[in-house]
Order: C-alpha cells, then sequence, then structure tokens
C-alpha cells in the first residue's frame, strides 16, 4: 500500500465521486483512478467504496478506514514540514493563521505579544477557514491559529473569547427597526446558517433555537461569512453569524443583535500538541498579555 493509494481514497470520498476526484484534484483519468481505488481495496481486503449512479458511498468499512487515512497523510505531510524546518534551523519562522476577517481583531494584538522577538523572527500570516486552519495546524503547516474549537482534531485549545450570536439582514429589511430580534421573528422567513463544514456555527444555532422553542428548517448552509452576505442580500434572508461579521459588512447588509441572552461561540488559539517550536513557547507563556487571566484557559 502506498502514500497515493491513501490520497486517492480521500479524494474520491471528498469529491463525492471518482469523475470529479480525477478531473479536479487529482489531474488523472477516470479509468487510472478507478484502478487505484481497486488496489487499494484489495490489499484492505474489503470493499470501501460502493458505486452509485450518482457517485460513490463509503461502506462500513469504509467508514472505518477513512479516519485513519486522513490521519496517516497528517502526519506524513507533519513529518516534512519537521525535517524542512530541521534542515534550516538557523531561519526562525512563525506561521499564524486567523479565521477570515478574525484579523482585523486580534492580528495587531499578536504582533504585539512577539514585539521583541519580531526584528529575529519571519512572522507570516494566513486567512482561511476554521476546519481548514485546523488541518494545517494538525499538517504542521501552521503554528498557532485563531479559530473555532474544532472536534477532530488532536489539537490543543485557549480559548481568548466568547463572541454572541447576531442577526445579519438586508439592509432595507422591515426587523431593521427594531432595536433587537426575538428569535421568533425569525420564522416564515429564508434562514441561512452554518453549512455541515461549519460545524461549531451549526452546533451552537441549532441548541439556541431549540432552547428557544423556535423551529426552524435550514434554507441555505453557508462555510464562510462572505457566503452568508452574499446570500443575505441576495435571498432577503436573516442569518445567525458571530459578532466579528460586523467587521465585513457591505453596505446592503446591517447587523441587529439578539433579544435577550445571546448564544455565544468561542475563539481559540489552537495549536499542535507535538509543535516544539520556542516561538511558540513564548507565545503561549505571554498569553495572558492577550487576553486577561478569567479568559485564558
Amino acid at each position: 500500500m502506498e502514500l497515493r493509494h491513501l490520497r486517492y481514497f480521500v479524494a474520491v470520498v471528498e469529491e463525492g465521486s471518482l469523475t470529479a476526484a480525477a478531473e479536479g484534484p487529482l489531474h488523472t483519468s477516470q479509468p487510472s483512478l478507478s484502478r487505484q481505488i481497486r488496489d487499494l481495496e484489495y490489499q484492505v481486503g474489503a470493499e470501501l467504496l460502493s458505486r452509485r449512479a450518482h457517485g460513490v458511498e463509503l461502506t462500513a468499512a469504509g467508514k472505518a478506514f477513512l479516519d485513519h487515512a486522513r490521519l496517516a497523510l497528517m502526519q506524513v505531510d507533519a513529518a516534512v514540514e519537521a525535517a524542512r524546518r530541521a534542515a534550516q534551523p538557523a531561519r526562525k519562522t512563525f506561521a499564524i493563521g486567523f479565521q477570515t476577517g478574525h484579523e482585523i481583531n486580534w492580528l495587531s494584538q499578536a504582533m504585539r505579544v512577539l514585539r521583541d522577538e519580531l526584528k529575529n523572527i519571519e512572522v507570516t500570516v494566513f486567512s482561511d477557514y476554521s476546519p481548514d486552519l485546523a488541518e494545517a495546524l494538525a499538517r504542521g503547516r501552521l503554528d498557532l491559529a485563531f479559530m473555532r474549537v474544532e472536534p477532530g482534531y488532536d489539537l490543543e485549545y485557549h480559548v481568548v473569547d466568547r463572541e454572541p450570536l447576531i442577526v445579519l439582514m438586508p439592509s432595507d429589511h422591515r426587523l431593521t427597526a427594531k432595536q433587537a430580534i426575538h428569535p421568533r421573528e425569525l420564522v416564515g422567513e429564508i434562514f441561512i446558517g452554518g453549512s455541515n463544514k461549519a460545524t461549531v456555527l451549526r452546533a451552537v444555532t441549532e441548541d439556541y433555537l431549540r432552547r428557544s422553542g423556535v423551529d426552524i428548517e435550514l434554507d441555505h448552509g453557508v462555510d464562510n461569512m462572505a457566503m452568508a452576505m452574499s446570500l443575505v442580500a441576495s435571498t432577503r434572508g436573516l442569518a445567525l453569524m458571530p459578532a466579528y461579521a460586523r467587521n465585513l459588512l457591505p453596505s446592503s447588509v446591517v447587523s441587529r443583535p439578539l433579544e435577550g441572552e445571546a448564544p455565544t461561540i468561542e475563539v481559540a488559539l489552537g495549536y499542535s500538541k507535538s509543535n516544539t517550536s520556542p516561538i511558540l513557547k513564548l507565545f503561549l507563556s505571554r498569553l495572558d498579555e492577550l487576553v486577561g487571566p478569567n479568559e485564558a484557559r
């Protein structure tokens, strides 16, 4: 069994079909990809994918194999990154990731924590979705990220803030006349929330609506804030999003707080347990400069 077999298998699962994976991330022919998957199943000794007219589905064996395959690929990437860093010991780098939009709130504060080291290190900054930041940390591509607490990754987290959810709406919507929005007023509106990829936001939203006694079906699931604002403007729907959305609103979209005690979603510093970077260690030792002592944990 070779690493390419694992990469091909994971790509097929993520794309949902052999054809899409072959034409997309793998850049290979569909017959060749089919042979590679058959070879993998032969070596495993079990069928991993069930072929359907419109794509593929994981078998029970495939579901059990998937998490281990992803972990193996992450460990290989992390090993490669560690070797590259070890080969250049004199060059100190520190890679920080931000969930897109959080740079406005946290980048200057992170630089302040590193102020004494900035002349000796190279800091690189990345912006991405929270699940992708988690994967980059696990693979050793990032040292630290301001993100959500993402399930399914072997990472350490320090919560630095708890953001309330707010309501996004078109700037000329009838509810803009209100100072705050009760969850009952979401009923009957086109509702926009987190997609299956935005697992943390979706879970917090569903829990809040359930506790509020409001039965609302999701009309549109979004992966990121830009998509949410675009759908609010184009469908005239309402969205529940974290408060940092206020940093990014176009003129066609406005926000209002929720009435009463709003649900919150955590902002956390995430990093890999296996990362031995001295700059990361220094950053974590100065965490009280970033947040109050009662917030960091």
